[in-house]
């Protein structure tokens, strides 16, 4: 049995960060959340957690929230993540997500935390030339987001072949769906996730779903992608951290992802189903740098963590991000 020692979620009050927290919980974990509230809410972590409203480069605040809460492990959230801004703003994505995760790594070394799990992503890898795509296959980013995740990633590693502390860095390919028990969901205004922007459609908040590309060498046209359940994920999370306890010498870089992938219109497609409604869908053409299809290999994560994804199904990744788009419509 795995002593549970206190966990910092960095950026615990956005998205999938939020996720991870209640997934930390619900498995037995202390949690602490240190967040700047640019993009969090203060609402979605729970009141009985430790909360430390700082940016993850204060090392002052950082390093007193490291040591007057014994934390062991971090789970590194924070950061920028909306692809087009990043290419207007790369100078943001790199102080943000690297410069800013430098410092965090400096003081969990500091600190004395043996172990860190860092939210990378599926854009390190660019346009794979081979789908579904492994974790050894070439990471050429074709955005400054991926970049600058990747730059984090080089990170990582020198510093635990330096230091006694080692991590598991997540690559997560589409982000959907919200806690099934209505807890927390994707809030952020103006999200550029596909199943975010439908469930919005579908509530009444827009007016219809843009569509980028129809000519891709896909099924139908649209590009494919490989959508995750955000509390899959967020388990995903809790499973690697007791495979670094368990593995004290050992690191790990994985894919995050089902395997298999789903093209925009059959998301859509989803979406009408659940809903018994037809969205208005406005075909317009590709954007810069998106690729044909991006799905995950999982092999790797399912052989090494003691994980087994339990939200697979479409529908019901559509279902639970509805269920929180009306939620948030009843907050407003």
């Amino acid at each position: 049995m795995t002593e549970k020692f206190p966990v910092l979620v960095t950026g615990g009050a956005g998205y999938i960060g939020s996720h991870a927290v209640l997934a930390l919980r619900d498995a037995g974990w202390p949690v602490v959340v240190i967040d700047n509230l640019v993009t969090g809410f203060r609402w979605a972590v729970p009141d009985d957690v430790p909360f430390v409203e700082a940016s993850i480069d204060d090392d002052a605040a950082v390093a007193a929230t490291l040591r007057d809460h014994g934390i062991g492990a971090i789970v590194h959230f924070a950061g920028s993540v909306v692809v087009p801004e990043s290419v207007s703003d790369p100078l943001k994505y790199y102080l943000n997500n690297t410069v800013r995760s430098r410092s965090l790594l400096e003081s969990a070394v500091q600190g004395g935390v043996k172990h860190f799990i860092f939210s990378s992503t599926a854009a390190t890898y660019g346009t794979p030339d081979v789908v579904p795509v492994r974790e050894d296959m070439p990471t050429v980013p074709i955005n400054p987001y991926g970049m600058s995740k990747l730059m984090t990633e080089a990170m990582l590693r020198d510093t635990a072949a330096a230091h006694p502390i080692n991590y598991v860095a997540l690559r997560y390919f589409n982000v959907a769906g919200a806690d099934p028990k209505g807890r927390t969901g994707q809030s952020t205004a103006g999200a550029t996730h596909l199943i975010k922007i439908a469930a919005e459609a579908a509530t009444g908040k827009r007016g219809h779903v843009a569509i980028f590309g129809t000519d891709f060498p896909t099924t139908d046209g649209t590009g494919v992608r490989d959508y995750i359940h955000v509390t899959d994920l967020a388990e995903a999370h809790v499973a690697a951290l007791e495979w670094l306890v368990a593995n004290p010498a050992e690191s790990l870089t994985a894919n995050a992802g089902y395997g298999r992938g789903f093209s925009v219109n059959q998301v859509l497609d989803a979406v009408d189903r659940v809903t018994n409604m037809k969205l208005d869908r406005r075909y317009e053409g590709r954007r810069a740098g998106d690729p044909a299809e991006l799905v995950a290999d999982n092999g790797r994560i399912l052989s090494t963590l003691d994980w087994t994804p339990q939200r697979a199904d479409l529908d019901g990744i559509v279902a639970d991000a509805l269920a929180w788009e009306r939620k948030l419509g009843e907050r407003a």
